[in-house]
């Protein structure tokens, strides 16, 4: 008779104990290890087959070229690489309602256009995505649709069927009978993943998984799922708004700089081919603490706005809250003002927000930044056809930064004529100086003099 035991997995890391631990050895998370139930596995008997693998030197490999294909949208196919590439496994994360599902399934709609595609979902009905498609105009007569949770069902159904794609919706939902543990639990999200992921790469079946996120923005589940799939997306956005940023954070087969934005209409995920015009719409040109900072998202320029309030403050410990950029980061640019510049913040509340919902994670953003707290603490506004790029350093210099001469494109496209720059990149721009005016700085005080003069 088979004996049940218990065990402790992190939920993190998957890292597994004999006994519960408050903090988890492996990843030094706190409270992170979870009980499962397993089996124990029955004794081999029997002689066990050692043939080895055949092995071929490197040169004689042969590369096989790879044709990508294409989904239908040009936002999507910049942050797969160029599309997407037969026999791989690509993991979609985001949090629930954010628009994961009606993505798939406008993916679906191009795809089986030429391809046989399966969408398998755990959490759906079939009449329920039925619904959906007739919504999207995704229905289409090589769309399969099944609704199940079994992975042992699900294999079987996919060496029936034989599907060029295959989309499992979504991976926490799916069990297999060969382990005690819940569905969703880290033990089941592992074997089952890594079952998928043998399936597709025999069969030459190119597999879309959905999962779940924490809280902390991470897809549920051990880290060990991100590290076998070939390519994992993330969905962010604010959910009461209509866009929508698609982020790599792992790609095997391109980069994990490049970002696609959509917005969220009743016809579905409509691609955004001009970010910059988007996110600077409807700002306000009559207000001190605004202010145009220019980034650098892959190979895509992009300009947001930036806008700062800088209020005396009620209490004895001034307030600091960054909505869109790193609060540490703030933390340090206004002490770079307090020390270099002579702004005396230290009873003023500072609140500072990235219009859009756009996250800065590019240190070309900080001398905006810094603009825009001055701006708003000697209310005086900046010229708003003026745009900020450039790092600061702790010593009060404005660093260069790199491809300037997309940003002062994707600038001058848009109509900005002024642009305020570190010096050290005077030698990137000199065939831009006749079409927009480009003033040189090399420390925050001389930015300063020259934006709000």
């Amino acid at each position: 008779m088979a004996k049940f035991r218990s065990k402790y997995v992190c939920s993190e890391c998957g890292y597994e104990s004999s006994g519960w631990m408050g903090k988890c050895p492996s990843c030094l998370k706190w409270n992170t290890l979870i009980e499962e139930v397993f089996e124990d596995a029955p004794k081999l008997t029997g002689i066990l087959d050692l043939t080895l693998p055949q092995v071929t030197p490197l040169s004689e490999v042969e590369v096989l070229a790879v044709s990508r294909i294409k989904t239908g949208s040009n936002e999507l196919d910049r942050v797969l690489g160029g599309g997407i590439v037969p026999a791989s496994l690509i993991l979609i994360g985001g949090e629930p309602g954010i628009g994961k599902s009606t993505l798939i399934l406008q993916i679906c709609a191009q795809i089986a256009q030429s391809n046989r595609v399966l969408y398998i979902s755990g959490e759906e009905s079939v009449g329920q995505i039925k619904m959906r498609a007739d919504r999207l105009n995704a229905v289409r007569d090589t769309i399969y649709m099944a609704s199940e949770t079994s992975y042992e069902k699900i294999e079987a159904l996919i060496l029936k069927e034989k599907p060029n794609f295959v989309v499992i919706d979504s991976i926490q939902t799916i069990y297999s009978e060969n382990l005690a543990s819940a569905p969703g639990s880290v033990s089941q999200v592992r074997d089952v993943t890594a079952r998928i992921l043998r399936i597709s790469k025999k069969n030459g079946i190119t597999v879309f998984v959905v999962g779940h996120v924490t809280k902390e923005g991470a897809i549920a589940g051990p880290r060990v799922l991100e590290h076998m799939v070939d390519t994992v997306l993330y969905f962010e956005g604010e959910r009461h708004l209509d866009f929508r940023i698609l982020r790599a954070v792992k790609n095997r087969f391109g980069s994990t700089n490049e970002i696609g934005i959509f917005e969220m209409t009743s016809k579905g995920l409509l691609d955004v081919a001009n970010p910059s015009s988007i996110m600077l719409e409807g700002r306000s040109t009559d207000e001190p603490g605004s202010v145009v900072v220019g980034l650098i998202e892959g190979s895509r320029p992009m300009l947001v706005e930036v806008q700062a309030l800088v209020c005396p403050t009620s209490f004895g410990m001034p307030r600091r809250q960054a909505t869109g950029m790193d609060y540490n980061r703030l933390a340090m640019l206004m002490a770079v003002l307090e020390k270099k510049v002579g702004m005396q913040l230290s009873s003023f509340d500072a609140y500072i927000n990235v219009a859009g919902g756009f996250k800065l994670d590019e240190p070309a953003a900080d001398l905006g930044v810094v603009a825009a707290i001055a701006s708003s603490f000697r209310n005086k506004k900046i010229d708003p056809s003026t745009v900020f790029f450039g790092e600061v350093g702790l010593t009060g210099e404005v660093r260069a930064v790199n491809q300037m001469d997309k940003r002062i494109t994707e600038s001058l496209r848009l109509g900005f004529k002024r642009a305020i720059v570190p010096i050290m990149n005077m030698k990137t721009v000199p065939g831009l100086k006749n079409e927009i005016d480009i003033i040189m700085v090399s420390t925050v005080e001389e930015a300063l003099s020259e934006a709000l003069s």
